[in-house]
């Protein structure tokens, strides 16, 4: 194998037939780029769903409410659906165990300043459960906990962006900021993986939004992950119940889609899943048919050069080369042509996905790249296929009489 004759012998042998070998490389350069192509772009695909879904827990439910659109047990239609702390704490308590995490939600738009610096930002009144929910990472200090919902205290959480916005040469951890008249003391600082707005977000106890706007027990929304053990049948079914279940608290009609509106991502997850999997098998599929149109195609090219090469075989043998070494000359050229195309193909392939991965991001498709395992076993399946296609014919070959092999045309 580590010959030096042998190798300088396959290298002239490559070297005095360009074409040929050309030829050969080309079919396994093109097979394995665009099955590089395939790939990454599926996995672009999923990253983008991945990402979608990078922001808040797989196991949310985002309960919202609206006007009603239908008449139903002599209340009109149009009534305004007002969630307070009472609906919070049903939904809460009369689902014990399927309920992992819960929080309201209650929205707000404030004019944030510390010092002379000033900006606009979300505030977002919430319990304890929604960094779980939301699945906030505390970069500094602490979230709200229980005692400031209690004690209702004037405390709030900021986002990694608003500290740069504002504090620009000192830290926010403990100080305090003017929301929109009134002081908070800053307790802690969260980042987000979801998109930089996340991180332009203010999080305060819901108790005290309540109390300092409008002195009043109203909710916005109410979001909840349900326990984790149940499937995505059970957790939609979960969800349908909690909707069956305030529409009826609320009298709204059940045909009503306004009034009360339940998002669950397990539907989703589902639904994306379902398509992933259809999508797995399909570009599986044509990835499958592109290594064995590569596999035809280097096989037929393999054939064709055994045979070209009958006479050169019959003066090895007439020389007094064995079959042996003769089928090794033409298993190690098949071989290296095979690797050296294949590598060739997965660096073009990554290129190609490299350089046109910003464009594709208005489809959708989100640093598309493919696994690197994925391809050396794609290679490595050609190569095997080569050795193979060059195996057969060359061992045939090889027990020709040099006088038979001198004699083909």
């Amino acid at each position: 194998m580590f010959d030096l004759d042998l190798w300088r012998e396959i290298f002239q042998s490559i070297n005095k037939n360009r074409l040929r070998t050309i030829l050969s490389g080309f079919t396994v350069v093109f097979a394995i780029m665009l099955f590089t192509i395939l790939f990454g772009i599926t996995n672009g695909l999923k990253n983008t769903f991945t990402e979608a879904f990078a922001d808040d827990a797989n196991n949310s439910i985002f309960i919202n409410s609206g006007r009603t659109t239908k008449a139903h047990k002599g209340l009109q239609a149009g009534r305004r659906i007002q969630f307070e702390n009472k609906d919070f704490n049903y939904i809460k308590d009369e689902n014990g165990n399927k309920v992992e995490f819960i929080t309201a939600r209650i929205y707000k738009n404030v004019s944030a300043t510390f010092r002379n610096e000033q900006n606009n930002y979300s505030v977002r009144a919430v319990h304890p459960d929604h960094q779980y929910l939301e699945r906030t990472i505390m970069d500094e200090g602490r979230y709200i906990n229980q005692r400031d919902l209690q004690e209702k205290t004037k405390v709030v959480v900021i986002g990694r962006l608003v500290e740069e916005d504002l504090f620009l040469r000192t830290k926010a951890l403990g100080k305090y900021i003017n929301l929109s008249g009134i002081q908070y003391k800053i307790v802690g600082v969260f980042s987000d993986d979801g998109n930089d707005n996340e991180e332009r977000l203010i999080y305060m106890p819901v108790t005290t939004a309540q109390q300092v706007y409008g002195n009043n027990e109203y909710i916005d929304q109410i979001n909840l992950t349900y326990n984790p053990e149940m499937n995505f049948d059970q957790a939609i079914t979960f969800s349908n119940s909690i909707e069956k279940k305030l529409k009826e608290r609320f009298s709204i009609a059940p045909l009503d889609q306004s009034a009360i509106r339940v998002r669950n991502m397990a539907e989703a997850k589902k639904n994306v899943n379902q398509m992933m999997t259809v999508l797995g098998v399909i570009v599986f599929i044509i990835g499958m048919g592109t290594l064995i149109a590569g596999i035809v195609g280097i096989s037929n090219i393999m054939i064709f050069i055994v045979k070209e090469r009958t006479k050169e075989i019959g003066i090895r043998k007439a020389l007094g080369a064995s079959p042996k070494s003769i089928v090794s000359i033409i298993l190690i050229e098949s071989v290296l042509i095979t690797a050296i195309a294949g590598y060739i193909g997965l660096l073009i392939g990554t290129g190609i996905l490299k350089l046109a991965g910003p464009g594709l991001e208005e489809y959708f498709i989100t640093n598309p790249s493919v696994s690197t395992p994925l391809v050396v076993f794609a290679t490595i399946t050609l190569v095997l296929a080569g050795a193979l296609a060059g195996y057969l014919p060359a061992k045939k070959a090889s027990r020709i009489k040099p006088i038979v092999a001198l004699r083909n045309e």
